[in-house]
């Protein structure tokens, strides 16, 4: 029978999972898809995810891949898993792509959001989907500075010890800070992340706004390397990865390329 290769998009709640990637001891995304992939397919097939998340961390658009025999359309597919996966899961897509495709290396980038209930009072409607900070946000600042970001750089001083990646160049096509109300939204999209870039890109423009980082610093961040002059890492709760982007039929356009 011919190899299918299907791309499935995902959104999840992570407040209950160890991040997505299967793990010995913790219950995490990648597990319990495969649980519901085996109970659909018949097999406990492999899946290949386009990235890894940490503890806590959500997904509106996290894209896995898997190979099938089964001639299952794609529309009865996504019925089917989401008959078996938990409320907390959801398959929102299924396409079929080529032989040769990798969810993670033929990525053309991703987007990420993060949020930030900015009220004196913590939402219970937002907890543990958005990081509550009670303190005034000069978000216009803040929309400013974020644009620092936006280039090809280096960005050592933006990753966590721990990481095992040695080139830390990375291009970020487009970013923004805006208020809807009382939640603050961070987004950034770039050609690939590091280890808790976003959320330390974040928790740096946090301490601009509270003033123990100079406004302008960003860019004497990044030049510098270091992670220590860059701002703390904001907590998990508030981030999302919100799209992937690939050179797919229907798939959305890559913001800040041109393309």
């Amino acid at each position: 029978m011919v190899k299918r290769n299907l791309l499935f998009t995902l959104s999840y709640d992570g407040r209950a999972y160890h991040g997505y990637q299967v793990q010995k001891n913790a219950l995490t995304v990648a597990e319990v898809f495969q649980d519901a992939v085996e109970r659909v397919f018949g097999a406990r097939l492999d899946v290949t995810g386009c990235s890894r998340t940490d503890s806590g961390v959500h997904a509106k658009g996290f894209c896995v891949l898997l190979s099938t025999e089964k001639a299952i359309p794609c529309e009865k597919a996504v019925k089917a898993l989401n008959h078996y996966l938990p409320r907390d899961i959801a398959v929102t897509a299924c396409q079929e792509v080529a032989e040769g495709f990798h969810p993670r290396y033929s990525s053309l980038g991703k987007q990420y959001r993060y949020c930030i209930w900015n009220a004196p009072y913590r939402s219970p409607f937002w907890e543990g989907f958005a990081y509550h900070y009670p303190y005034p946000l000069d978000v216009p600042l803040l929309d400013v500075q974020c644009r620092d970001f936006v280039g090809e750089h280096d960005f050592s001083a933006f990753c966590s010890a721990g990481s095992n990646v040695e080139d830390k160049i990375r291009c970020i096509y487009a970013c923004s800070v805006r208020r809807e109300g009382q939640l603050v939204v961070f987004e950034v999209t770039g050609s690939g992340f590091l280890y808790n870039m976003v959320r330390i890109m974040a928790g740096t423009l946090l301490d601009i706004s509270q003033g123990s980082i100079p406004a302008g610093s960003v860019p004497e961040i990044l030049a510098s390397r270091n992670r220590k002059k860059a701002g703390a890492t904001a907590p998990a709760c508030g981030l999302y990865l919100q799209q992937v982007y690939y050179d797919l039929p229907g798939w959305p356009k890559l913001p800040g390329t041109g393309g």
